[in-house]
């Protein structure tokens, strides 16, 4: 029980690290879930190379399989000889036929004993001439026969049987009239009315050819199903290959054959149990690997729960569609841009962590991939092209410049790859490019799946950072509107504090950010601060020392909740939070004392309630505002007065502790003060003297 109870204590204690396993164990068990149960084929071979394995012989009997470009040329074959069908409809002429008649009858009774015509004769042309050219069809327009020539072949179905004729051989209703109106002229006028049967002939004709497209459509997929996927058969213990000879076209679609066969009896036999449990073997030390980088080198994410969750929502998002498309079609698999991932990765990260932590995902991808080897050279290749393009991420046009020379990538190589495989440019297909551009146009999906990721994790990127630095945001707007002494004071120390982060190494932009935000919470009571204040005019004149405390540390509580009303993110907000750590208000402190010198004073209502800076931007941030703020009431400043301001302040900082949560060194620390020091040479305005 003790045992227990130890074990549980300990795992609470331990959580933080627990939910890292477990997040990283649900990644492993949807991967291996989803992916293909389709072994791999044990050799590598390419064409025009030698042949570096064992001389091989074949396994099992097996098909030779055409390759896609025979396969593609016997479908275009296949489809050029089936013609489209057009239905026979011997209603529609049986029923115009019937009302020929009855205007005969009636034009003929008209005409009365006034004509010399034999009426039998007169109607046995004009049933004989309508008969003729109704029976020889007469088509129905249809966009089919767009632009069609003469010539161009056709399928008649007429009572259940298929006649090949030609366009030329039917009529339409234009043709069927011109041709009736010719052969009427050429008959004898004594003999037939030619007007009358003219006439009655010309709204007689009907279309009785109808195109039909599902009997089209049925004819295409079964001339293309009678083509035949192989040639020849390899019978079993039949050579293939010897060791050191070239891949020849024949080998090469012979070897291509076996590794078919070969992929799908470990997928389909009894091996099932066998072929699954090397997946999981594999894919377990994949992650392994990748668990142990982030644990030992990549400390940054490995330490925030959050940047592991999304680095592993991010690998996901990029392996899971792409076994859903090797499953479907694995030729598409061109169209997945898994460029996105060092994309993404290194908007939030750094390069190395793009390049690093996208090889996990290639490799399990590789793992079912037919062509292994081309596809992580190409992926390498495009991750190392994404990190040395993507420099500036503060410009979205950045983001169409990397889709470009990925697309150029992707061209390079596969025109290398064909040129080894090949010798020549023969194979390499345009429509497989236009796939790569795709590819590339599919990386603007980058765009909104940052903003996603932002919102879903909380993260900030450069681009977010850059809107919410632009001074007509609407709180740094409203801030220089109600509080412009504390607007001038932020905009000060924001140049100043991006000078010193640029010297000792750190984002610049996510700290000119912060300190521009940093005292926000000023603008609730903007007079009881003396940058905002008329000479000669103080409303802390009025209050006690603590009243006057609490306003001034109140300004940090109130700048975190006006920052969370306008969806600030947190890494900004921190700036807000820990820029004068848990320090008193000196002033007020020291005037207390001064006024109750008998009297034991809580510094509790003098002091910030903290947090002290946890990290380099927000130290260097407490540094120079405070540096900043006090330079102000420095009368008549020389360089003498400047250098002990910065030392003083400085020193008492590292004194009471401020820095104990960061990661900044003494060596940054001295870098500071020369860049302070030489930067403090500007002009100033009046500040409350703070005492030594």
């Amino acid at each position: 029980m003790k045992r227990l109870k130890d074990g549980l204590a300990y795992i609470q204690h331990q959580y933080y690290n627990v939910m890292k396993v477990l997040v990283f164990l649900a990644a492993i068990v949807f991967i291996v879930w989803q992916m293909p149960r389709s072994g791999k084929f044990k050799y590598e071979f390419q064409k025009m190379k030698p042949w570096q394995q064992e001389t091989l012989f074949a396994p099992f009997d097996f098909p030779i399989y055409k390759d896609e470009t025979q396969l593609r040329n016997e479908y275009v074959n296949a489809l050029q000889n089936v013609y489209p069908i057009f239905v026979f409809n011997e209603s529609v002429g049986n029923s115009r036929r019937q009302e020929l008649l009855q205007n005969f009858e009636l034009a003929w009774q008209e005409k009365g004993d006034d004509t010399n015509y034999s009426k039998e004769m007169n109607l046995s042309f004009l049933t004989f001439l309508f008969d003729t050219i109704q029976n020889q069809g007469i088509l129905t327009y249809d966009k089919v026969l767009e632009n069609k020539a003469p010539d161009t072949r056709i399928t008649v179905v007429r009572e259940r049987i298929p006649h090949d004729m030609t366009l030329q051989n039917v009529f339409t209703i234009k043709t069927a009239s011109d041709f009736s109106v010719s052969f009427v002229n050429q008959v004898d006028s004594v003999v037939y009315d030619k007007e009358l049967i003219k006439k009655l002939l010309f709204d007689a004709f009907s279309q009785n050819l109808v195109f039909n497209a599902s009997m089209t459509k049925q004819a295409e997929e079964q001339a293309v199903k009678e083509i035949s996927q192989t040639h020849g058969m390899v019978q079993k213990d039949e050579l293939i290959i010897n060791s050191g000879e070239i891949v020849d076209d024949a080998k090469y679609i012979v070897l291509n054959s076996l590794r078919k066969e070969y992929e799908q009896h470990i997928g389909t036999l009894a091996r099932q149990d066998t072929l699954f449990f090397g997946q999981v073997l594999l894919i377990i030390l994949i992650f392994s690997i990748l668990f142990l980088y982030l644990k030992l080198i990549d400390k940054k994410i490995f330490n925030d729960l959050r940047k592991v969750c999304m680095v592993l929502a991010l690998m996901l998002l990029m392996i899971i569609p792409s076994f859903w498309i090797l499953k479907f079609n694995s030729n598409l698999i061109i169209l997945m841009p898994l460029c996105l991932f060092p994309m993404i990765m290194l908007t939030f990260f750094d390069e190395r962590s793009a390049v690093l932590i996208n090889l996990p995902a290639v490799l399990i991808i590789g793992l079912v991939m037919p062509n292994p080897f081309q596809f992580l050279f190409m992926q390498l290749v495009i991750s190392f092209i994404v990190v040395f393009s993507l420099t500036n991420r503060q410009r979205r046009t950045s983001y169409f410049k990397t889709s470009l020379l990925i697309f150029l990538a992707y061209t390079i190589v596969y025109v290398g790859f064909n040129l080894i495989q090949e010798g020549n440019l023969s194979s390499v297909e345009p429509l497989t490019i236009g796939l790569y551009g795709m590819n590339a146009l599919f990386t603007m999906l980058a765009i909104p799946l940052i903003y996603f990721f932002e919102r879903i994790f909380g993260f900030v990127t450069d681009l977010t950072l850059l809107e919410l630095s632009n001074t007509n945001s609407p709180l740094l707007r409203r801030m220089s509107s109600v509080a412009p002494g504390t607007f001038q004071h932020a905009m000060q120390v924001a140049n100043l504090l991006e000078e010193v982060i640029y010297a000792i190494g750190g984002n610049t932009l996510l700290a000119r950010t912060g300190a521009l935000y940093h005292d926000i919470g000023k603008i609730e009571n903007p007079l009881f601060f003396t940058e905002n204040q008329s000479e000669g005019f103080n409303l802390h004149e009025s209050l006690s020392n603590v009243e006057s405390a609490q306003i001034i540390i109140a300004h940090v509580i109130k700048g975190i909740e006006l920052a969370h009303k306008a969806r600030i993110p947190e890494q900004v907000i921190d700036f807000i939070r820990t820029h004068h750590g848990n320090r008193r208000t000196e002033y007020f402190y020291y005037m207390e004392k001064k006024q109750n010198p008998d009297v034991s004073i809580d510094e509790r209502n003098f002091s910030y309630h903290g947090p002290i800076p946890f990290s380099k931007e927000t130290a260097a941030l407490m540094i120079v505002d405070s540096v900043e703020a006090a330079s102000r009431s420095i009368k008549e400043p020389n360089e003498q007065k400047i250098n002990d301001l910065v030392e003083n302040i400085i020193n008492k900082q590292i004194e009471t502790k401020q820095f104990a949560n960061t990661d900044i060194t003494f060596s940054d620390i001295t870098i500071i003060k020369k860049v302070l020091k030489k930067k403090l040479m500007n002009s100033f305005h009046v500040r409350i003297a703070y005492p030594n």
